[in-house]
């Protein structure tokens, strides 16, 4: 969420920089009109509220007869006042849902440009393996090997479900022990968070209310399947005022992820690269503002990390404004070769939200050079995805004669597996 009190300031320079994500500068303008009446019938009710206040100070002064017409005015103006908190309560309640609807700004470092035309790519490392032979997608390994029963899946639950067996679950457990090993090293904490929270923890993060269609939910108990990590890890702290010492703050947890995947029609409807649920390792860093830019590329960095160990060719991508998303100020993307594929997948996006998660969520910390409560600013990264880090440990690490090698990091959470065959399923 934005500091209101900037955009009443500087009307005409918010509209511009949010008309680059793609916010109308129209709604900007209806945004400041809701601000205005909200604030205009709180200064009404304040008024009626000093005048009964005055007045009741007044009324056991008056003599009989009087104060009687004077308690009858009372009442009138006590239903004056209930009117008056009840149309402030709806200004209020519209105020809040159009803020929770405006976007991020973007840094000023952020490439302008639609879609995804301001995309580049900063930089890269490891050649794209190519092979001697017809490099085969991993659904097709995957079956080959029995890891992978794409059938069962969605003979159980529908499309875009599948079943790992055997070393195909194992290698994706592996992977997992592995980035959080990582994460370690790193210097995060390994948390095992609830993959149901409610409505304000969801808010808190700014998936709701933009992306309450894409998430699944149980409306009795007011719980959503958490879509990512990142909320229930953003959210720790939520209502808190932190210590400075404390900061920075890294979390980092392995969870299941559940979201309503709108895919186009033909578009990845082979495999396992887009699903209902998926696995991820994801990172979060709540960190002084001073330190914010600096901890982007660190975060960047701590994902590039994973790829390196696994010997994966990857690239970092700068977003555009037009691909930036809704909470992020700034964002990289790292991407992997796929060579069953024959395409780089994005196995890592990585954000810094500056104070916006941080404001809806109320996370604080006291600033002892200014001696106030300012907000953190909130980071979020994967470390990386699953089922793509695993597509291209496939496909990657294949061999002619349709085996799959196992990293040689990822040998020690798979002990006396050097080789993925058919004889092992």
């Amino acid at each position: 969420m934005l500091d209101i009190r900037l955009i009443r300031e500087n009307p005409d320079q918010i509209k511009r920089q949010l008309q680059k994500v793609g916010f109308p500068a129209e709604d900007v303008d209806r945004l400041l009109a809701a601000d205005a009446r909200r604030r205009k019938l709180q200064h009404e009710l304040d008024e009626l509220r000093a005048r009964r206040s005055r007045e009741s100070k007044e009324l056991g002064k008056m003599a009989p007869a009087e104060r009687e017409a004077r308690r009858a005015e009372m009442r009138a103006l006590g239903e004056q006042i209930t009117a008056g908190e009840r149309e402030l309560a709806e200004a209020e309640a519209e105020f809040t849902r159009q803020m929770l609807l405006v976007p991020n700004l973007p840094r000023p470092w952020v490439p302008e440009g639609e879609g995804e035309s301001a995309n580049a790519v900063v930089r890269s490392e490891g050649e794209p393996r190519r092979l001697d032979f017809t490099a085969r997608p991993h659904w097709e390994l995957g079956e080959q090997l029995g890891i992978i029963d794409f059938a069962r899946g969605v003979k159980l639950a529908g499309s875009r479900f599948y079943f790992l067996l055997g070393l195909g679950a194992r290698l994706e457990r592996a992977l997992i022990a592995m980035m959080l090993d990582l994460k370690r090293e790193q210097g995060y904490l390994e948390v095992a968070p609830p993959l149901m929270v409610n409505s304000e923890t969801v808010t808190g993060t700014a998936h709701l209310p933009k992306f309450a269609d894409t998430m699944y939910r149980d409306i009795e108990e007011d719980y959503w399947f958490v879509p990512t990590a990142e909320v229930p890890l953003t959210n720790f702290y939520a209502r808190e005022i932190l210590d400075p010492e404390c900061l920075p703050i890294y979390l980092t947890a392995y969870t299941p992820c559940f979201r309503r995947e709108k895919m186009s029609a033909g578009r990845d409807v082979r495999g396992i690269k887009r699903g209902h649920q998926f696995d991820k390792v994801e990172m979060v860093k709540l960190v002084h503002p001073d330190r914010s830019d600096a901890e982007l590329e660190s975060l960047v960095e701590n994902a590039c990390e994973v790829c390196r160990r696994l010997g994966l060719a990857f690239r970092v991508i700068r977003m555009g404004t037009g691909d930036l998303g809704f909470a992020a100020a700034a964002k990289y993307d790292v991407e992997v070769w796929a060579p069953g594929c024959g395409e780089w997948l994005e196995v890592s996006s990585c954000s810094n939200c500056w104070d916006f998660q941080a404001r809806r969520a109320q996370i604080r910390f006291r600033n002892a050079s200014s001696g106030r409560n300012e907000f953190v600013h909130t980071l979020n990264g994967s470390g990386l995805g699953l089922p793509r880090t695993l597509i291209a440990v496939l496909e990657n690490y294949q061999q002619a004669d349709g085996s799959v090698i196992i990293p040689p990091v990822l040998r020690p959470y798979l002990p006396e597996v050097e080789r993925i065959t058919p004889a092992s399923r």
